[in-house]
């Protein structure tokens, strides 16, 4: 039987964003719910879209575009909350529509432009191209900071 740890690969979320594709580690999301009636949050920083009650959890929602510096994202059915799992809070990200779960092999991920769609390389733990997406891999901490 062969041994699979010598097998690098990585599960990745993926989704939209101003219709480009982005991923972050399955293993960094807590859940992924429909978009929730949002609280508004007076004195807040612009991509705060606001906070909900997520069964008794207060979660804080941002705008995932807005923080990366790109337009407002665009709200609308196929919207999502990505509820990720942060230190000392729980924070969702707003995105357009949800993807599909994809297994990259480690291997196969290349270093990050400088800059992707209008969005700095350092968001980014790198970026992994399939048949037909170049998927951005997202560095969830460095967003969140």
């Amino acid at each position: 039987m062969q041994n699979n740890t010598d097998i690098k690969s990585l599960d990745l979320a993926t989704f939209y964003v101003r219709g480009s594709a982005y991923g972050i580690d399955l293993l960094k999301i807590q859940e992924i719910n429909k978009l929730l009636v949002l609280t508004p949050v007076p004195g807040a920083p612009a991509y705060v879209r606001g906070i909900l009650n997520l069964r008794g959890q207060i979660v804080t929602v941002i705008d995932l575009g807005y923080k990366l510096g790109l337009p407002e994202t665009r709200v609308n059915r196929k919207g999502r909350n990505i509820i990720v799992r942060s230190p000392g809070e729980h924070i969702g990200l707003l995105v357009e529509e949800i993807s599909e779960v994809v297994r990259v092999n480690i291997d196969e991920i290349e270093a990050p432009p400088a800059n992707m769609n209008g969005i700095q390389g350092d968001f980014f733990h790198g970026v992994i191209k399939t048949d037909d997406l170049l998927i951005g891999i997202l560095d969830i901490e460095k967003v969140l900071e």
